[in-house]
């Protein structure tokens, strides 16, 4: 949710309000406090133009494998650990959307060149 919020820049307020439901509530959603039922799933996929299944898109075998309809058939296993997925940062989505905002593509592809350049040094240097 956040990754999609981020990229169309709305806040989580704007969110809630979308979907007809207070910051507190959420907060509580993207936290884990709360469950999502299927019809606000719904709403959330309509508001960030997702369908319903990129919610599950890439979700681990360990963590369907952890669901609780899995757990009632034997001990529940340990939560997998999580790598950090840098296309998914806010670091990332904010420049990306920066970056879409330039119109002049020249500019565009100038800064692109300049970021590879940057990154290929960085990474020679370590």
């Amino acid at each position: 949710m956040r990754q999609r919020q981020t990229l169309f820049g709305m806040t989580q307020t704007n969110l809630s309000d979308a979907i007809g439901v207070s910051y507190q509530q959420m907060q509580k959603y993207e936290r884990g406090g709360n469950r999502i039922s299927a019809s606000r799933l719904f709403d959330l996929s309509r508001v960030l133009d997702v369908p319903v299944e990129y919610f599950f898109d890439d979700m681990p075998n360990a963590v369907a494998a952890s669901s609780p309809a899995n757990k009632k058939r034997g001990r529940a296993k340990k939560p997998p650990s999580y790598k950090l997925d840098l296309m998914a940062t806010r670091e990332t989505l904010e420049f990306v959307r920066a970056y879409f905002k330039i119109r002049d593509s020249q500019i565009r592809k100038r800064l692109y060149e300049l970021t590879k350049a940057l990154g290929t040094a960085a990474s020679g240097s370590d």
